[in-house]
């Protein structure tokens, strides 16, 4: 807790479990243009009146976000998108397959492309005319947004640039001096961030993967493009993006960190201070009977996503890994990571590793 002098006004920095006492303080801290920051089923973010733009100004402020990127607005019923999004403008396919997808995936991680109504400030769109939106997965995130304004913007509460939070302690570390509130709702499931689907054109793009697989958006509405497919993740821009989640580096941990296949990481021979991600266990037991006579083996930092090489169980542990290697990084020298399968969640853990790898300080 810290306390702060502010216009004349002392205000303490409030961490707080999740209850409805708790939850009526955090929406009034909303309401009146604070930040609070709340656990998703994906990860932490920091909410903002969605419809005040010093509020949201706070946001880019806070978090060091450049003003080109732009937020999502969660909501937490789908009557809300009338008020933010003009529904009028989709063509009638698109509008059908909106209302399978909110009938199907929501709520849950994914984030819809959508043209956005007036009522929406252009500072939470990068001045774009189309808005990102999404329905969490989280009955405190859905309660919180209920009881304050019916519409929160909230990126990950993070620096921008740094690994995601996905426990109320990583937003504490990172951001606990800057804002009015955090709420404890211990850890995030997923892990990752949402899947963001532009429905505003003709052809359907994935713009960032995320915790709604590919798969399962195709099984509703047919056939889709991904954006970031192949060895192409994001650009380095400065002018507005359609989606978050577009910059090319991202996530990045304070050691050098590069990205592996299976194959290659087993061939990575260990040096002291070195640390290794891998995917699974079975890999890792691999590596270390191929490294089995190397004395700085034991030295080694080394870190499993999932022993058993589940992808939900690895995505859910992937940031909060990144964030145990960063707090070692005085004593680690560089971090190999071994690339998940490229299937369902895989996708969206891949391309967590490779903005992270994009990104070294």
């Amino acid at each position: 807790m810290r306390v702060v002098f502010d216009n004349g006004i002392f205000i303490t920095m409030e961490f707080l479990a999740i209850s409805a006492e708790s939850l009526d303080r955090a929406a009034e801290v909303i309401r009146s243009g604070g930040l609070v920051a709340f656990p998703t089923e994906t990860v932490y973010g920091l909410g903002a009146n969605a419809f005040n733009p010093a509020a949201l100004a706070k946001v880019f402020e806070v978090k060091g976000r450049p003003r080109f990127d732009p937020l999502i607005i969660h909501i937490a019923e789908t009557q809300a998108l009338d008020k933010i999004a003009d529904l009028s403008l989709l063509s009638a396919a698109n509008r059908e397959k909106l209302n399978l997808l909110a009938e199907n995936l929501w709520p849950g991680p994914l984030s819809l492309i959508l043209p956005k109504r007036e009522i929406i400030p252009g500072i939470a769109t990068g001045g774009l005319p189309t808005l990102a939106v999404r329905f969490p997965d989280h009955p405190a995130a859905r309660k919180l947004i209920s009881l304050s304004t019916g519409a929160v913007a909230a990126p990950s509460a993070n620096p921008f640039g740094y690994i995601s939070p996905t426990r109320a302690q990583h937003v504490r570390d990172l951001l606990g001096d800057k804002i009015d509130i955090i709420l404890d709702g211990g850890p995030c499931r997923i892990g990752v961030e949402s899947t963001v689907l532009d429905l505003t054109g003709p052809v359907l793009k994935i713009l960032r993967p995320g915790g709604t697989p590919k798969e399962a958006i195709e099984k509703l509405i047919g056939p889709i493009e991904s954006l970031l497919t192949g060895d192409s993740h994001g650009a380095e821009v400065k002018e507005a993006l359609v989606s978050p989640g577009m910059m090319k580096s991202h996530y990045a941990p304070a050691a050098p960190f590069s990205v592996f296949s299976k194959e290659e990481i087993i061939g990575i021979k260990p040096q002291a201070g070195s640390a290794f991600l891998f995917f699974d266990s079975a890999c890792r037991d691999v590596w270390i009977a191929a490294h089995q006579d190397s004395s700085a083996r034991e030295k080694s930092f080394i870190r499993v996503l999932s022993e058993s090489g589940d992808l939900l169980e690895a995505a859910a542990c992937l940031f909060n890994t990144l964030h145990e290697l960063d707090n070692d990084s005085p004593e680690i020298s560089r971090i190999s990571a071994q690339l998940a399968p490229e299937t369902d969640l895989g996708v969206a853990i891949n391309d967590r590793l490779r903005r992270a790898a994009a990104g070294n300080k």
